[in-house]
């Protein structure tokens, strides 16, 4: 599951980070990636990141991309199974608001599965460093899973169609704003395609947050033994991926529309 939960803060609006949980655990998640998970506005000695792991799986992550004196803002990524090999990336742009991106190895029942969760920046040239970063945390080989609020609506400059490159399997819904849905703003996406079955959202979270969560059903055993090619993206290994990133006068012949 991802979701961003604008600091949870509904239409009321006032700060519920409850119903936040509650509405999570109406799907019941094995692993979910939040995003703007803020502390400013809640009660004095409550940690929402410590909240959200607690109510939420044994194991988890937080992510603070601001530090300040009346709070912390950011990310957090929980799993209900054990995590290894985590690390957190500042894939912060120039001026622009500190960004992160969370990469985890879960270790499943059924096998690891790469994960990576992130928040992307409102700019077009931010979006595309982003990308950049996150192609590099692609598994070569097994199964991964990069899901998050990846803020892109406008077609010039979009990074929409080169991860879907490197993960084929995709959700589509239409998340923001949560009280009527336009913009695709909220994604998950795996490798190989196969990994994921079935992706839904909750429309009770209009209530709660100015998007709607996306879930997926992931099934590892469909998918993660199946061998990629080393390293291949639409024909081009991994490690050439930014090249697809490149500056719009060039995007058209860099990017093949799907």
């Amino acid at each position: 599951m991802t979701w961003n939960i604008h600091g949870a803060v509904g239409r009321n609006p006032r700060f519920d980070l409850q119903r936040v949980i509650e509405l999570i655990l109406r799907a019941d998640p094995d692993i979910v990636a939040l995003q703007e998970v803020d502390s400013r506005r809640a009660p004095p000695g409550e940690d929402p990141f410590e909240i959200l792991q607690r109510e939420l799986g044994s194991h988890g992550v937080g992510a603070k991309s601001i530090v300040a004196e009346d709070g912390e803002y950011g990310q957090t990524l929980v799993s209900r199974w054990p995590m290894h090999g985590t690390r957190t990336h500042d894939i912060s742009y120039g001026e622009c608001e500190p960004r992160c991106a969370i990469e985890t190895n879960v270790l499943t029942p059924d096998g690891d599965l790469r994960v990576i969760a992130t928040h992307l920046g409102l700019s077009i040239h931010e979006r595309r460093s982003q990308t950049r970063a996150l192609l590099g945390m692609v598994a070569e080989e097994g199964a991964t899973v990069l899901l998050g609020d990846f803020n892109d609506w406008f077609w010039p400059g979009s990074v929409r169609s080169v991860l879907a490159r490197a993960l084929p399997g995709r959700s589509r819904h239409r998340t923001f704003p949560s009280w009527c849905p336009i913009l695709r703003l909220d994604r998950i996406y795996c490798c190989p395609e196969a990994l994921l079955e079935q992706t839904w959202t909750d429309s009770q979270a209009r209530h709660v947050s100015d998007h709607l969560p996306v879930v997926g059903d992931i099934r590892i055993a469909a998918g993660a033994s199946a061998k990629r090619k080393p390293g291949r993206l639409a024909g081009l290994p991994v490690s050439r991926a930014r090249e697809y990133i490149r500056p719009r006068s060039r995007l058209k012949e860099a990017i093949r529309t799907t």
